[in-house]
């Protein structure tokens, strides 16, 4: 390995670990992400374009999405890929696949082990060799009935110094909160009465970067997903994992240089490696985690969710066009992932400073109105703000700000289509992609609001509406199937291809991509409204003598005098090839 290398990763154990040893604790590192010696890259893979093309997109599921009481999830999940989705989607994000005991999947309990309820390694392997596998890294905490904790309770080295412990008189009022239960909880151990740090609930334990010990199991971790041919690494919450007493607690430049460790070692790794990180926060701070382009290879486009639902709600794309505009293109060896809809609910924090109060109030309304609930979270002075809203994208999406209507099918697909538009790299729940309406009984069973958009789909059911050409389902899946399949033909969908936002009313929220070498421009226009809408040609700027023509559907468009017609909820891609 190269004495560039081993500088760099000295430098960072100085910057996280400045009292300690370097040489001696890279060496740790590097035995610890190569065991055995194992064969590395001599140089790093240099940033750039070739990571990922118009081809990608990405799935999101849980292991046990779809269940039948007979089969393990994890095969009936790689059954549902392999015959819907390949071809068409090449990579899966499954969500956390080891054992837990809340949030699930997100409070770990083994980090070692796939969950018996799901499958094994080897299913997990299985899936990888067919797709791009991503998987989680819950960087911030784990189970408190897990291994770890018990043995933190009986004091055993290593797992004595693994969680984060505070005092009740210690000033946390700067901690930023993305939950309203106490910050700290009791815990007796065998050294008498402690108070641990838990960010996200009382069974999710936040671990203790400061000693060394803790990055070097993750390192581990890290490692044994890669051999299993994980090839996306998502690290779950990491704005959060470096605590210091009197500070907000959140980015961190230790926090910064934790992630720029593990990303120098996924460039020397010999497998493509590629880090996402999660930052569920507001934009700017969202993109601190690109770095200079030694961070995240990957970060998720936080504010798209919140503005693209008040676009489609509200028929104006006001908002999201003037966010979008001010949006940077993603450096070098970087990309954004564009979704609408995860596991989780519409995060409300990245639409800060962004969407007004009101704005975000009549959005709320709606959502409740279908169906929807609203967990906040904590704030100074016992206040409390909308952290995110829980409901599937799709019934999000069954009426406008006026009440429900009989476009809800179109509706729902154009915001879909737009995901695919922007500079970046789609994802899509699997949810999303079927068409579920609301789990209320999950609900009620869980007591999560969280639970109304982790529905467990029967798989005989699934197939059977599936095989129906008139299911919702099979409507939803196939027409955003067959977009996906166009934009993969598209070099000017490339996820690094030029972008320019358009202004051309508030009803269309529209984008120009030209792909790198070029050759081809694409005016993706998108009515967000109920209503018929003309767009002047002369205002999109398109080059007089090119023939362009609109992918979706097949209508050649005059540069010039006519105007271009939207129905409601209408997408045109405009190309000149």
């Amino acid at each position: 390995m190269s004495d560039t290398f081993s500088l760099r990763l000295a430098d960072l154990v100085r910057a996280i670990y400045p009292e300690l040893d370097a040489d001696i604790l890279a060496s740790q590192m590097i035995e610890a992400f190569w065991p055995d010696g194992r064969p590395r890259r001599k140089r790093a893979r240099a940033p750039g374009n070739n990571f990922w093309s118009q081809k990608d997109a990405l799935v999101i599921t849980y292991g046990n999405s779809i269940v039948d009481g007979a089969h393990k999830p994890l095969d009936l999940l790689r059954d549902f890929l392999h015959n819907n989705l390949r071809g068409t989607v090449n990579g899966v994000h499954i969500l956390p696949f080891f054992p837990f005991t809340s949030d699930d999947g997100f409070a770990v309990s083994d980090y070692r082990a796939v969950n018996p309820v799901l499958g094994d390694w080897a299913d997990i392997s299985r899936i990888a060799g067919e797709f791009n596998l991503m998987s989680d890294l819950v960087l911030n905490h784990v189970s408190s009935q897990g291994h770890w904790f018990n043995e933190y309770l009986q004091g055993h080295p290593p797992y004595d110094r693994f969680f984060f412990e505070a005092s009740p008189e210690d000033d946390l009022s700067e901690v930023v909160r993305p939950r309203t239960h106490p910050l700290l909880r009791e815990a007796e151990t065998v050294n008498g009465l402690r108070h641990v740090w838990c960010t996200f609930s009382h069974d999710q334990v936040d671990l203790d970067f400061r000693n060394p010990e803790v990055l070097l199991e993750f390192l581990r971790v890290m490692r044994l997903h890669i051999d299993n041919g994980v090839r996306i690494l998502r690290l779950d919450a990491v704005a959060f994992v470096w605590k210091e007493i009197g500070t907000n607690c959140i980015h961190l430049p230790q926090t910064h240089a934790i992630v720029r460790l593990m990303r120098l070692l996924s460039d020397f790794a010999l497998e493509p490696v590629i880090l996402l990180t999660e930052t569920n926060v507001p934009s700017a701070e969202n993109l601190s985690y690109f770095g200079n382009r030694n961070e995240a290879h990957v970060v998720y486009n936080f504010p798209l969710p919140p503005l693209l639902l008040h676009a489609m709600l509200s028929g104006t794309a006001r908002y999201l066009n003037r966010w979008q505009a001010t949006m940077p293109p993603a450096q070098l060896g970087c990309a954004y992932l564009n979704f609408s809809a995860s596991h989780d609910g519409v995060g409300m924090r990245p639409a800060e400073g962004i969407l007004p109060d009101d704005e975000q109030a009549a959005m709320i309304d709606a959502v409740r109105r279908h169906g929807g609930e609203v967990s906040m979270r904590a704030l100074g002075g016992g206040k409390e703000k909308p952290y995110e809203l829980n409901i599937t994208f799709f019934d999000a999406l069954k009426g406008t700000l006026e009440g429900e209507d009989d476009l809800h099918f179109d509706r729902f697909i154009t915001s879909q289509t737009i995901v695919m538009a922007l500079e970046g790299i789609p994802a899509f729940y699997i949810h999303a992609l079927l068409a579920t309406p609301n789990d209320h009984d999950k609900v009620a069973k869980t007591g999560m609001k969280r639970a109304i958009n982790r529905h467990h789909l029967d798989y005989p059911e699934l197939r059977a509406r599936l095989a129906d050409p008139g299911s919702m389902t099979s409507r939803v899946l196939n027409a955003l199937k067959a977009r996906l399949r166009l934009r993969g033909r598209q070099p000017a969908f490339h996820p690094n291809a030029t972008q320019f936002t358009l202004q051309v009313g508030d009803e269309i929220f529209g984008v120009w991509r030209q792909s790198l070498d070029r050759d081809q421009s694409i005016f993706a226009l998108h009515n967000v409204s109920d209503r018929t809408v003309e767009v002047d040609p002369m205002s999109l700027n398109m080059i007089d003598g090119d023939a362009w023509t609109d992918l979706l559907s097949g209508d050649k468009i005059a540069a010039s005098d006519t105007p271009i017609r939207f129905a409601p909820y209408q997408c045109r891609w405009i190309s000149n090839r």
